[in-house]
């Protein structure tokens, strides 16, 4: 997986894209919540940054699928809390965790893979639900 500076809009926007795709697809009304809340303006990203680092982790995602055989088998414990500790700043740990939050409640209903992103996040970063 590739590292990105600290407290960098890519690390930040990564860790919103792997909440979109940890229940095996993206949904419209995911990616409309994320235009709605600007989510490139909120990260300090260029226009269609985001969609970018969401294509960027796809890459990821599959070099580690030739290992693992599975897409999202790259993501184990160690690697999410690597995403995690690439965002440190306080007030960017809270904009992802909207973000993302936002992405995921979109299709009314969280899948377990994006409780089990949300809830890394909220516990690598101590923060409340």
């Amino acid at each position: 997986m590739r590292t990105f500076p600290l407290d960098s809009p890519e690390a930040a926007a990564r860790i919103v894209a792997l909440v979109l795709m940890a229940d095996g697809h993206v949904c419209r009304s995911e990616i409309d919540a994320l235009s709605r809340l600007h989510i490139e303006r909120e990260l300090g990203l260029p226009t269609d940054g985001f969609a970018q680092q969401v294509q960027t982790l796809c890459e990821d995602l599959l070099v580690g699928a030739c290992a693992s055989g599975s897409i999202v088998g790259g993501i184990d414990e160690l690697t999410l809390a690597s995403f995690m500790a690439e965002v440190q700043h306080p007030d960017l740990q809270r904009t992802v965790l909207r973000l993302a939050r936002a992405a995921a409640n979109a299709d009314q209903h969280i899948a377990e893979g994006e409780f089990f992103v949300l809830n890394a996040a909220r516990q690598h970063w101590g923060l409340s639900a």
